[in-house]
């Protein structure tokens, strides 16, 4: 088999990536012979304008990414929000499966995709974020026989992601931001000599299926095999351990690494704690008005009753909030979500 080069860069950036991406649109050249598909964490319900910004950064035309599109190269696609962006015989597929890490996009998703459709035909590229997706996806890409790129952790705005890609896979591009466009230019030119490749593993089929189609009667391992003891933030679910590295999903099909399901039970810890402050604090305005309204009843009566439980309650209130506002996770900011 002749020699083949590499024409499928997919990139994952989530919190601080928008800097990274315009900087490295900026360094390619309006020649660039890869398609590039971009994928950065957007909540459900919003307008992105990622693909302008992108669009206005380099030479090269960026746009949102449109269900059935051709993949051309010297093209940048931009997955939109609510949508998984995942590739098929050379054209875009957007789906609405099941959230990973919280997220629709997800990078691991298209991460994933590519590497099954594109073998060793696939840079994959992590920019700044917290947490850890697109890790796993990038090892799909390794293990097919692609590239892996990864911005430095010391470089990027929020080095999670950067760091938990570099403990997924061994690589020796690890680049600033600034050094990203020369890099890709250089890789997607560079000849590449036919190796073989492993067949895909089962589970990297399984979860590629549940991106593009949920999951289905059968598709997941049967019941006896679930009971990690964890539960789903998304649906209240079980979840189910799938690999040795610390990823779970549930019975519809949300995925969860263990850095990321901590993170979204730690939102959950403080929100239960602030709903509780809020309930103190509205006892304890409550108990005082109350207070006020029989205060001229006998000593020991229910003004006395409702002054007490007014004290208890803001004092309790007081200790909440004092431990809310000293409280931080042990990531620090990284705890937030990408």
């Amino acid at each position: 088999m002749p020699p083949f080069r590499r024409d499928l860069v997919v990139v994952g950036a989530s919190a601080g990536g928008v800097e990274a991406l315009r900087t490295m649109m900026s360094a390619l050249p309006p020649d660039f012979p890869g398609a590039l598909l971009v994928v950065m964490h957007l909540a459900a319900g919003t307008q992105s304008a990622l693909a302008r910004i992108l669009d206005r950064a380099g030479p090269l035309p960026a746009r949102p990414a449109r269900h059935g599109t051709p993949i051309e190269p010297g093209t940048v696609y931009v997955a939109l929000p609510d949508r998984h962006l995942l590739t098929e015989d050379g054209a875009l597929v957007l789906t609405r499966g099941p959230t990973e890490n919280g997220h629709r996009p997800a990078i691991n998703a298209t991460f994933r995709s590519a590497a099954l459709t594109g073998g060793p035909k696939v840079i994959g590229v992590v920019l700044s974020g917290v947490l850890d997706d697109g890790a796993a996806g990038l090892r799909a890409i390794v293990d097919r026989g692609g590239a892996a790129v990864v911005q430095d952790p010391d470089d990027a705005l929020y080095g999670g992601m950067p760091q938990n890609a570099l403990a997924a896979v061994d690589t020796e591009h690890v680049v600033r931001a600034g050094e990203l466009g020369a890099l890709l230019d250089k890789l997607v030119r560079m000849p590449v000599e036919p190796s073989a490749v492993p067949p895909p593993a089962e589970m990297l089929l399984l979860e590629d299926r549940i991106a593009r189609e949920s999951v289905r009667a059968g598709a997941f391992p049967p019941a006896e095999h679930d009971g990690s003891g964890y539960t789903c933030p998304d649906c209240q679910g079980g979840l189910t351990e799938v690999d040795p590295e610390g990823r779970y999903r549930c019975r519809i099909g949300h995925a969860w690494s263990a850095q990321a399901l901590f993170a979204a039970h730690d939102d959950e810890f403080r929100f239960a704690l602030e709903k509780a402050l809020r309930a103190l604090d509205e006892k304890a305005g409550l108990a005082r008005k109350l207070a006020a309204q029989f205060s001229g009843s006998r000593p020991g009566g229910l003004a006395d009753r409702y002054a007490t439980s007014a004290r208890e309650a803001a004092e309790a209130a007081e200790t909440l909030r004092r431990f809310l506002l000293d409280a931080t996770g042990p990531f620090g900011e990284e705890t937030a979500s990408s």
